[in-house]
């Protein structure tokens, strides 16, 4: 009989662990064996996202992860609203806007340059990508820029009726862009094949050149695949069918990581929440602004699919790394705008959705070199490299503002 897996031992470790710190107020050591708990259960929700996303294919896989991060960073932002006492009214904007900015720029970037370096190009459709980077841009100014701009409410702040009609027009998008995604043009947010796509200025040589780089690439990942177990699933036959892929999981491996996928989600956002007073001390202990608080949020709720898209990357998929960050920012401004709205009936103070100047400026930044990165349908080193340094710059900024 076999042993269990840590990617199995993990979220429940996590979860067990949860329930008695979740009463409690652990400090000193504890915190930290609860912190190592944490990182364990976002690598273990990486692993099963995974095979869940394998089992239902593209574009549906991508939904997996995306749906179900977004849903533990609205139920964390609404917990730490709830329980505070400190000022909370613009941890939802800095929340949402810095999980856009590692979305758009951190995940993009890295995909697009791990992709790019390994594989001479990164490749990816432009009109899914940019269908997705429209929606995402739409929601980002409708949302957290507009509010700062209206007059009916001072502050950057929205009415009850225009927070309404934001929530109402969040969901509408995102639930176009989905039916768009997984109905009406699947096939725009497939993965591109291998070798599909050759540089028009290529010459012979370098075509052959590139084409054998990748033959070798995919050969290479074959012979790593035998040796992991394809892709990381555990018990799974290589490729029964031989048809170059890894065969999908079985329904029981799929419920059993669905199910798994849940926990360690659930783990991450009540153990994020127990790490929430350390995290809060030490960014007021350091002296940075309370924004800091929003971007380590995100960073802890958007791990999981950083290190999906950029496995996805090393594999010659960035159409999936792509799915996964764009899918990441529509969903944290399409479902957490709405949830909020629902939420205000019965949260107290203020809700501060709007950007300031420096983010804004930031934002269309962001918006501005996104579109020229996707146009083309393939990109450099050099697109990641600009896209990571943008992000520099947001997390730069938020220190020093």
């Amino acid at each position: 009989m076999s042993r269990p897996s840590w990617t199995t031992v993990a979220p429940i470790l996590a979860i067990v662990a949860l329930v008695p710190a979740w009463f409690a107020h652990p400090e000193g050591l504890v915190l930290g064996v609860l912190a190592l708990l944490l990182v364990a259960a976002v690598l273990a929700a990486v692993h099963h996202a995974e095979v869940v996303a394998h089992r239902v294919g593209e574009p549906y896989g991508s939904l997996v992860l995306a749906v179900a991060v977004t849903i533990i960073e609205v139920g964390l932002i609404v917990t730490l609203m709830v329980t505070t006492d400190k000022d909370t009214s613009g941890l939802a904007r800095d929340t949402v806007f810095a999980a856009v900015m590692i979305t758009v720029n951190g995940i993009v970037g890295i995909s697009l340059l791990v992709g790019a370096l390994k594989h001479h190009l990164a490749v990816f459709n432009p009109e899914g990508t940019g269908a997705a980077l429209a929606t995402v841009i739409a929601l980002a100014v409708l949302c957290l820029v507009v509010p700062s701009v209206t007059t009916s409410e001072p502050g950057p702040e929205f009415t009850g009726a225009q927070l309404t009609f934001a929530a109402i027009a969040s969901l509408a998008l995102y639930g176009m862009f989905v039916f768009t995604q997984t109905i009406r043009h699947r096939d725009f947010f497939l993965p591109v094949a291998a070798g599909q796509y050759v540089p028009m200025v290529a010459t012979k040589a370098e075509a052959a050149a590139a084409a054998s780089d990748r033959a070798a690439d995919r050969a290479a990942d074959l012979v790593a695949d035998e040796a992991t177990g394809a892709e990381g699933f555990e018990h799974q036959p290589v490729d029964l069918d031989e048809d170059g892929h890894a065969d999908p999981p079985t329904d029981r491996a799929t419920w059993t990581s669905l199910g798994l996928l849940v926990v360690s989600l659930v783990a991450v956002v009540g153990l994020a929440k127990i790490e929430s007073p350390a995290i809060e001390s030490g960014v007021a202990a350091l002296g940075f602004p309370q924004a800091v608080v929003g971007v380590v949020i995100a960073l802890v709720v958007l791990a999981p699919e950083s290190i999906a898209a950029v496995r996805a990357a090393a594999r010659e998929r960035v159409q999936v790394s792509l799915n996964l960050a764009l899918g990441s920012a529509m969903a944290s401004i399409g479902l957490t705008i709405p949830a909020l709205a629902v939420a205000s009936i019965w949260l107290d103070g203020p809700l501060a959705l709007g950007l300031n100047q420096l983010q804004t400026v930031l934002l269309l930044l962001t918006a501005a070199v996104s579109i020229l990165t996707v146009v083309p349908g393939r990109a450099k080193p050099l697109q990641g490299g600009v896209h990571l340094v943008l992000l520099a710059a947001f997390l730069f900024l938020t220190v020093a503002p």
